[in-house]
């Protein structure tokens, strides 16, 4: 392909639609309350603290996923809350209930 040949394929919008950021935060809910379900089945075993730790992690996800429906709502889902600029789509494919960008995330941390 000739470096003056203009791409064929479509240019994705910065932000993800609300359809789209819904249907990924209800996949990633039902994934982490799958994974809940089943350590919470585990049971009592000498890995119970690990459990714990995990049950914590993924309650913890659960309440990102749950406000991000929220930024839905109010129209500020997609933007970054330590900035004012859009986090790119392809980190809210990834991580779809997101707060930051990753210059952002970085700077927290």
């Amino acid at each position: 392909m000739s470096l003056d040949t203009p791409r064929t394929e479509p240019r994705r919008s910065e932000l993800l639609t609300p359809h789209e950021a819904r249907q990924r935060l209800e996949h990633e809910r039902n994934s982490r309350l799958t994974q809940l379900h089943a350590v919470e089945e585990g049971g009592q075993n000498a890995e119970q603290q690990v459990m714990a730790a995990q049950k914590d992690t993924i309650r913890r996800v659960l309440t990102e996923i749950d406000a991000a429906f929220g930024r839905i709502e109010d129209g500020t889902y997609g933007v970054c809350q330590g900035c004012p600029k859009p986090i790119p789509v392809e980190r809210l494919e990834i991580l779809p209930y997101t707060r930051f960008c990753v210059p952002c995330l970085r700077d927290a941390v």
